[in-house]
């Protein structure tokens, strides 16, 4: 067998033919060098040709979000300022017909015509700079400069003052302070434990959003932090009114950075939002980027309160928006899943839960309501329906006689119930006055139903601290099974039922139950630099994660001091606390009209 050529390709030769067979020209195997040249320049330009087209190519991004075989997908319809109006929060359905078909094409049309005469007019101005002298474009060059700087003087300027609204009035700020001499010492202690939260906070953590108490330095930088910085060394006294003016203009400038966030089609805001860029995403693993229930549906409170202080309307549209937009939805079983994809406005993974995920939405329907001073009636309708639904398929009695809320994954009831979803007491016992066919006693009983369950998952750990959550099953009860689930990181639900449910009843238990939670908290969890979570309330010996979450200052500590206070403090016939604990007016709307209200039922 002979020995395959090793030789290079160019170095073979094509073999000549045996005597007597048709001759033929004798062909060169390989071109010259400058005829590979010429190749060369040829599909050189060839693909240059190519590359460059592809960058004056029409770029159709701004319809493929519309242009995905859904013929449901919702566009909010905004109103034109002349003829040819919808109704009020009117959706429209698009992507029906061939008339898109046809408009599309015609959008692209026009789309390559002004991108011709983009180019067109781009090279236009760059042949006049061309002819232009050297000092000539260094004057244009000044002039753009000093253009620039008049904009960003104008910048500096700061925002326009906000129109004067009428304030409501302020009740029940005073101290607070309860008769009874051993209340008024639990009170001092809850002070002295906010004190050395705060301070500590303040001098480790600084413009940061929380506090690595261990490390004694801050942890996860806020959008505030440069500014922060800045003005710390800057102790000024401020008045009430000027005080008031800074944190509504900043309330004003932060709201209008979130807007960009509702620019989806069905007007669902975004999870995140770029604050520079307006861009909004969700996250990767929420139900193939569903927006979540529990955080579409708890803005209403903030942005109705912006449109009462500055008069603009926009704010109260776009949440409202998003109520009449769940409204037209179908409900499996009447609940409402923790996912919604803000651009098909579908349902995600249909699962349920009244703790993470979706318990400040239940929440929000009854605290608009309640803000509302009882007139929001449409809310009010809307969280008795829901709670209705919550009851028949989630609210369960163990075989030990402990009520609790499970959670609804695919049709089947998880017998679990997290430490988040512990709230629901309160809710409940806020919620019962006002409740359908006179079911008040029956709500106030649940809360405390649900307030019992919530201090035995913290009566049955070593530390008297409760788990993140805890199973109802296999014999087990209100006690956390998996290691990641037996953490607590100072969360306030528990203690928020307990301060409801002693405002509605005072019944002493929930002084005494509180007050446990409160010495567990200074034991376990104070460290010389704050705070601190703790990662096994099964352990007697347990590690630290090293974070004083924020919601440990703004509501467990909040929380047990209202709950040793007298209840002339911040009565809640007037204030309704928001889902992180800061105290919101009720809006009495004598002399006040907010689209969509309905006078009060009395």
């Amino acid at each position: 067998m002979t020995t395959p050529a090793l030789l290079p390709l160019s170095g073979r030769r094509i073999p000549t033919l045996s005597p007597g067979a048709s001759s033929f020209p004798h062909h060169r195997a390989t071109l010259r060098l400058s005829e590979k040249f010429i190749l060369l320049l040829i599909l050189s330009a060839f693909i240059t040709l190519c590359f460059g087209a592809f960058f004056f190519l029409p770029d159709n991004s701004k319809h493929k979000r519309f242009d995905l075989g859904l013929e449901d997908v919702l566009i909010p319809h905004i109103d034109s300022p002349k003829g040819g109006k919808h109704g009020a929060g009117q959706v429209v359905i698009h992507g029906q017909g061939g008339h898109d078909e046809h408009r599309h094409r015609e959008e692209e049309e026009n789309l390559r015509d002004k991108i011709r005469a983009d180019h067109e007019r781009a090279l236009q101005e760059a042949k006049e700079k061309l002819r232009k002298s050297r000092e000539e474009l260094q004057a244009e060059i000044q002039t753009e400069k000093n253009k620039v700087a008049e904009d960003l003087k104008k910048k500096d300027a700061g925002p326009k003052p906000l129109p004067p609204v009428p304030m409501p009035k302020v009740v029940g700020v005073n101290d607070g302070e309860p008769p009874e001499p051993d209340v008024k010492e639990k009170r001092d202690k809850i002070r002295e434990m906010m004190k050395h939260a705060w301070d500590s906070y303040r001098q480790y953590g600084w413009g940061h959003n929380e506090l690595k108490p261990l490390a004694k330095k801050g942890h996860s930088t806020n959008i505030f932090a440069r500014e922060e910085e800045e003005e710390e060394e800057e102790e000024e006294d401020w008045d009430d009114v000027e005080l008031k003016e800074v944190f509504k203009l900043k309330a004003v400038q932060l709201a209008e950075k979130l807007l960009p966030a509702f620019n989806t089609p069905t007007g669902i805001p975004w999870a995140m939002v770029n604050l520079k860029s307006g861009v909004g995403r969700n996250w990767g693993w929420a139900s193939a980027g569903s927006s979540i229930l529990a955080e579409f549906g708890t803005l209403h409170m903030e942005f109705v309160h912006l449109t009462y202080l500055t008069g603009n309307p926009v704010y109260y549209q776009k949440v409202m928006h998003i109520r009449k937009l769940l409204a037209k939805m179908d409900r499996p079983n009447g609940l409402y899943p923790n996912y919604l994809n803000p651009r098909t406005g579908r349902w995600g993974q249909h699962h349920t839960s009244v703790g993470g995920l979706g318990d400040s939405f239940y929440e929000y329907l009854l605290k608009a309501w309640l803000m509302s001073d009882k007139t929001d009636a449409e809310a009010r309708k809307t969280y008795d329906d829901a709670i209705e639904a919550i009851e028949r398929h989630l609210i369960r009695r163990s075989s030990g006689g402990l009520t609790f809320i499970g959670e609804w994954k695919n049709g089947h009831l998880e017998r679990k119930m997290g430490h988040l979803t512990c709230f629901a007491g309160g809710m409940f016992a806020l919620g019962a006055d006002g409740s359908p066919d006179d079911k008040a006693g029956h709500y106030l009983q649940l809360g405390a139903e649900i307030a019992h369950t919530c201090h035995e998952s913290y009566d049955r750990t070593v530390l008297k601290l409760g788990p993140e959550a805890f199973k109802f099953d296999s014999g087990l009860e209100a006690v956390a099974v998996r290691q990641n689930e037996k953490y607590y990181i100072l969360r306030p639900e528990v203690i928020e039922t307990y301060w409801y449910m002693w405002r509605f009843t005072h019944d002493p238990k929930y002084r005494q139950w509180g007050w446990e939670a409160a010495q567990a908290i200074d034991k376990y969890c104070r460290v010389s630099g704050g705070f601190s979570g703790v990662k096994d309330v099964y352990s007697s010996n347990p590690t630290y994660d090293d974070v004083q979450q924020s919601f440990f200052l703004a509501e467990t500590l909040k929380y047990l001091y209202l709950l040793f206070s007298s209840d002339d403090l911040m009565p809640l016939e007037n204030w309704v606390f928001n889902t992180e604990a800061h105290p919101l007016p009720v809006l009495h709307l004598g002399n006040i009209t907010l689209p969509g209200s309905q006078p009060a039922q009395r």
